[in-house]
């Protein structure tokens, strides 16, 4: 039934109230929001996760937004996971029971880890508010700006770019609006999360390019209709990965009349605009830490013939491996039929798998 929801427990909902001194990520507990829950009641927002009051007041002020934040949610979690299932760290401690008070120490603290998600956070949800204007999801917005630049001889501009003027405008005032509170975090992990989070927003302003559909008699493409769109999010969140393995450990001290961050090991210069910064070092992630937030990697799939960080060496920490052998049914020997069917066998293969031990 349209508009029927789901009350959480009270104990969940006292948990979540603690979280909002704990973590400026916890409104990615969002992605927990059951299908069946449609939010077109101001009293829904009472009953959705992880929101700190600023952002459950932007819920009530813009219902129709928040399924587009709950996909995000999504977003952050299924794209954070596999941009690192090549990795010690997996991302699997994003994705926290809903009623559990914080993150593991990984993401709590102020950790390379927690640079990556508040960076990619920021960024997938400006840009899925961008593309949800572009597909007719959002009333309350529409295509991007046509560009102000003449195009070439032979292209013009048309079709409906990405709004991300107003993606960034909606996306930074949710996702930021924890570390603006009082009790958020510590300044310095207030400043770092502040600068992560605008470093996602930078790399999602560079994704944006110009992509063309073709007119013309026979796919001539005497004519191209053009328009300026956001990379896909997989392509963000690798560029974010890249500025994971350079971060850089930062201190917070004093510069001027004010504490600032500044790098670690090099005191002469400031924290550049386009870079990740982290306050604790991380461990190995080799073995299983509660304290430091690891998981450690036994029981973790490895590659036997890669050489990067998912090989067998790499990934199990010179521990070894088990390999195990795995039958995979699939289709196979299909035909196309005119018109218009295709048929298929099942044919079963095996596949050598190799595990951590």
């Amino acid at each position: 039934m349209r508009g029927s929801s789901r009350v959480l427990p009270l104990g969940v909902i006292a948990a979540l109230m603690l979280s909002q001194v704990c973590s400026g990520i916890k409104w990615l507990a969002l992605s927990h929001t059951p299908a069946s829950l449609h939010i077109n009641q101001t009293q829904h927002c009472k009953q959705l996760p992880g929101m700190v009051s600023s952002q459950a007041q932007l819920c009530r002020s813009n219902l129709e937004l928040m399924q587009t934040i709950i996909q995000a949610a999504r977003e952050v979690k299924k794209t954070c996971q596999k941009t690192f299932a090549d990795m010690r760290w997996n991302c699997s401690s994003i994705d926290v029971p809903i009623d559990a008070p914080k993150y593991r120490p990984d993401l709590d603290r102020g950790t390379r880890e927690a640079a990556f998600v508040y960076a990619l956070s920021a960024a997938t949800i400006s840009h899925t508010i961008a593309r949800a204007c572009t597909t007719g999801d959002l009333r309350l917005c529409s295509c991007g700006p046509v560009p102000a630049e003449i195009p070439e001889p032979g292209y013009r501009w048309g079709g409906c770019g990405d709004n991300l003027h107003y993606g960034l405008i909606m996306g930074s005032k949710f996702s930021d609006a924890p570390m603006k509170m009082k009790r958020s975090s510590s300044h310095a992990n207030k400043l770092m999360h502040l600068h992560n989070s605008e470093v996602g927003r930078q790399v999602l302003r560079e994704s944006v390019v110009m992509k063309c559909k073709c007119h013309g008699v026979s796919g001539s493409c005497s004519i191209r209709t053009c328009w300026k769109g956001l990379q896909d999010l997989r392509d963000i969140a690798m560029d974010l990965k890249t500025k994971y393995l350079s971060a850089t450990k930062v201190v917070h001290r004093p510069m001027g009349t004010r504490k600032q961050l500044v790098p670690k090991d090099i005191d002469i210069r400031p924290v550049r605009d386009n870079e990740l910064v982290y306050l604790q070092s991380s461990p190995d992630f080799c073995s299983k830490n509660e304290k430091q937030g690891s998981v450690g990697t036994q029981g973790r799939q490895c590659n036997k013939t890669s050489s990067g960080s998912d090989s067998c060496d790499l990934m199990c920490c010179g521990r070894g491996y088990n390999a195990y052998t795995e039958k995979l049914v699939e289709r196979c020997h299909c035909k196309y039929h005119w018109c218009c069917y295709v048929t298929c066998k099942m044919c079963e293969r095996s596949v050598e798998r190799y595990v951590c031990k």
